[in-house]
């Protein structure tokens, strides 16, 4: 597992490192572009732009070894100070590509959750290139909320999320809000927001 340049810990061969850090560069475009560009969560910018967010790449083939690489982030981010780490990116390119098989395993890290004693602590949010919301068809405008360059697993704190809840009147509104902004923005002007560096 590779991590974002400014950690100290990464150990890869040059080309892991090489394509991993074109990675963490799609997905901090996509971050800046599309999820605070287009201010789809307007929680992000700030813990963005103070170098809080941990962007990190697995080297996981399966699913058992992106279950320890998500255990082993899981764990860090409880013990990492919120001023230096406040929330952490698990880019996975190499598994679970197919978003359906993507959707069951987030029960799995559910239940990860719950056996490391996390429940209440920390929570696990998803986004992949293909994210489908049920119920919509696949090139619906709203899925584009939670499309990512790759697929990923965003480790949240909850006392962080509850914060940002008590902050909004009306958290409904972001979501809705969300789904005007994309249908207006349309699947084209999207893809050439996810196409900026």
């Amino acid at each position: 597992m590779s991590e974002d340049p400014n950690a100290t810990d990464a150990a890869s061969s040059d080309n892991d490192s090489a394509a991993d850090a074109q990675i963490i560069a799609a997905t901090k475009g996509w971050l800046r572009n599309v999820v605070i560009g287009l201010n789809l969560c307007p929680f992000a910018k700030q813990p963005f732009a103070q170098g809080r967010v941990r962007l990190c790449v697995s080297h996981a083939t399966d699913e058992d070894a992106l279950l320890a690489d998500l255990g082993a982030e899981l764990v860090a981010l409880q013990h990492a100070d919120p001023e230096v780490c406040e929330t952490t990116l698990l880019i996975h390119p190499g598994v679970l590509d197919d978003f359906f098989e993507y959707n069951d395993f987030l029960e799995v890290a559910d239940a990860l959750l719950h056996e490391l004693g996390l429940e209440g602590e920390l929570q696990v949010a998803s986004f992949h290139p293909d994210y489908q919301f049920a119920d919509t068809p696949a090139e619906a405008a709203e899925n584009c909320t939670n499309r990512s360059p790759y697929p990923l697993l965003h480790l949240l704190r909850e006392d962080s999320v509850q914060r940002a809840v008590e902050s909004v009147p009306d958290t409904d509104e972001i979501y809705r809000r969300n789904i005007r902004t994309l249908r207006e923005l349309g699947i084209t002007g999207w893809r050439e927001l996810m196409r900026k560096p």
